[in-house]
């Protein structure tokens, strides 16, 4: 496996990876309610399942998921009602918990297990990453190469690429929320996201594979 086929395959992901979506959304949230040195911990949470759904897939356990389709509903439908339930929670928070109120107490009250499972849960709510993951990774492996070491390359990559993408919108979210604090579009901003999560699990909810 020579390093060129690693950066292209980094910058594959990487680019699945940035686009918006749940957890990008999620590390959004956690950077603004919570600040940077707290949503390591969330960022934690999202390379572990991450981790976890790339080493499905190069073992080929996700293959086998692919074809159970009872086993790729569960999947969905569970993601799908978890996704409604941070959209909600959102919404609710939004009035809660403004952001000028959050600006003037950074220091939330939130345990940091709550954060990584939070992150976790998002993460592992799209089962598409491991259809992602099967289809993409045989694509990099040199048949004539070690597999084990090609493999090990690749889930690294994948754990490192996931974790820079995540603190990326963390510390967006973190800049976004000296600004938004003052405005007073702060609470719409925050029921989109809200709205965001919750038409992602209805999304989730219609899709096909």
């Amino acid at each position: 496996m020579s390093f060129e086929h690693v950066f292209i395959f980094a910058m594959t992901v990487f680019v699945v990876s940035i686009i918006p979506g749940p957890s990008m959304l999620l590390a959004l949230t956690h950077g603004m309610y919570y600040g940077t040195r707290k949503s390591l911990a969330s960022a934690l949470g999202n390379v572990t399942v991450t981790f976890i759904q790339s080493v499905i897939s190069v073992v080929g356990l996700g293959t086998i998921l692919l074809a159970s389709d009872t086993a790729f509903q569960v999947i969905k439908w569970s993601g799908a009602a978890y996704l409604l339930y941070m959209g909600i929670s959102l919404l609710i928070s939004a009035k809660s918990s403004p952001l000028s109120v959050v600006r003037n107490n950074e220091q939330q009250d939130i345990s940091l297990l709550k954060m990584f499972r939070q992150s976790a849960l998002v993460t592992a709510a799209n089962p598409k990453a491991i259809i992602f993951f099967t289809a993409v990774f045989p694509q990099f492996i040199n048949q004539d190469g070690a597999f084990l070491i090609q493999s090990i390359v690749l889930t690294t990559v994948c754990s490192i690429v996931a974790f820079t993408c995540f603190m990326i919108y963390v510390t967006g979210g973190q800049k976004l929320i000296s600004l938004l604090s003052k405005s007073a579009v702060s609470k719409y901003f925050q029921r989109t996201i809200g709205g965001t999560f919750i038409g992602s699990g209805i999304a989730l909810a219609l899709s096909h594979r």
